[in-house]
């Protein structure tokens, strides 16, 4: 019997599917038909569905859908097939994971997760069963991330002096009005400097010494990060307190997504089938970097607790890599590109010293290595999740030929 069930299952699921997968509007008339996965999947959002006893109004029913509603059922037919019914290994995960909602009812998501974008098995109830806390579902939920941010500086090298450049960082990032906390993830071999060798500031100054001292490490969960969004900092990049001011401020506008400053592109390089990577300074990009970028804190916890194990090991072996991982994985949940804010052409990817050894951007390998890491990513996923973009957000005024005194971000430009 159990057996006759699965066929059953399976046989409406195919028809569903494929349904979904034309992004066809299914018309159930079965009144005892139990659609799939309808434990958890609204269907009355993607399917119309009648009584099959009323056969005859069904085709007046059809004909007094509207437009918009047409619009709306076509695309939450496309999701759910994309979220949930593109493979069988998707098909297999919901399953799975509707079993463990069962199982741990106490931990489990609400339909709201399970029938809006990314979808159920993108949000994940061990980091928290209120969708409030997620990045997608602010504007559902009328509500708008927290004001503040945290900055996380990944430091490799030792701390020479009070003029070195991560002292500089933290300085220039203490300024901004949105700054809640920096948070120092010390990752070097040296041992942790003394708290009197870190720069006084007006918030709270946090050093972490990294147990693994990999680099997956730099974008663990920590306890300590409270504020929905967390500005991403490599120890030698370059930013004013305008030019952080201004990147909150579009983040908080796109919490789903990484905004920010350095930008890097992919290709498809036909004469060796294979995904190829660029930094040529264009307009196109696909990813943003982060070495300068803000994103929502939950990427942490996807990042440590989705992203295959082999993968993580592959970054911490290579030391190289981890920040594609990242645009990978959050292009991969929202199909959206990440947001370049204004032209930054003094960003340097160097340590701070451009002949030390410990620069791994003076490896000639680390460009090789990237190179691989675009097709293992890829082919982790099945497909290239990356999208290509032209759009740069830039203050408003930026470059134009008006009085200083009228612009609000006025350093930017000095630059």
């Amino acid at each position: 019997r159990s057996y006759c069930y699965l066929e059953i299952f399976l046989k409406i699921t195919k028809r569903n599917s494929k349904a979904l997968q034309a992004a066809c509007i299914p018309v159930i008339l079965s009144n005892g038909w139990e659609l799939p996965f309808s434990e958890v999947i609204d269907w009355r959002k993607a399917a119309i569905i009648g009584d099959e006893r009323l056969l005859l109004q069904v085709p007046s029913i059809t004909r007094s859908v509207g437009r918009d509603r047409i619009l709306a059922l076509r695309q939450q037919t496309q999701f759910l097939w994309d979220a949930y019914f593109s493979s069988v290994t998707k098909i297999v995960l919901t399953t799975l994971e509707i079993i463990h909602d069962r199982v741990d009812s106490h931990v489990s998501r609400n339909r709201l997760l399970w029938n809006s974008l990314p979808g159920g098995l993108y949000a994940l109830p061990q980091y928290s069963t209120d969708p409030a806390q997620f990045p997608f579902y602010y504007a559902i939920l009328g509500k708008s991330p927290s004001q503040q941010f945290t900055a996380v500086i990944h430091t490799v090298t030792p701390l020479q002096s009070q003029i070195s450049p991560v002292v500089k960082l933290i300085i220039a990032v203490a300024k901004s009005k949105f700054c809640a906390q920096i948070v120092v993830l010390w990752n070097c071999d040296k041992p942790l400097p003394p708290r009197n060798k870190w720069p006084s500031t007006s918030v709270p100054l946090t050093v972490i010494e990294g147990q693994t001292k990999m680099m997956s490490s730099r974008f663990s969960p920590h306890d300590v990060i409270l504020t929905d969004a967390i500005l991403s900092l490599d120890e030698d990049s370059v930013l004013s307190t305008n030019e952080v001011d201004f990147a909150f401020l579009v983040w908080q506008s796109f919490p789903e997504r990484i905004v920010g400053y350095p930008a890097r592109s992919h290709y498809w390089d036909s004469l060796r089938s294979r995904w190829g990577y660029t930094s040529k300074w264009t307009n196109d990009y696909s990813m943003v970097l982060t070495g300068a970028a803000f994103y929502h804190r939950y990427y942490h916890y996807l990042f440590t607790h989705y992203v295959p194990a082999s993968l993580l090991t592959m970054v911490d072996h290579m030391a190289n890599c981890e920040d594609i991982l990242m645009n990978f994985l959050v292009s991969a949940v929202t199909k959206q590109p990440p947001i370049k804010v204004t032209q930054k052409k003094q960003y340097k990817e160097t340590m701070m010293s451009q002949g030390s050894k410990s620069s791994r951007w003076a490896d000639p390998d680390h460009f090789a290595q990237r190179q691989t890491c675009m097709n293992a990513f890829s082919h982790w996923l099945g497909f290239m999740p990356l999208v290509h973009s032209q759009m740069r957000l830039d203050p408003v005024l930026f470059r134009d030929q008006v009085s200083i005194l009228r612009k609000k971000y006025r350093d930017i430009e000095k630059l």
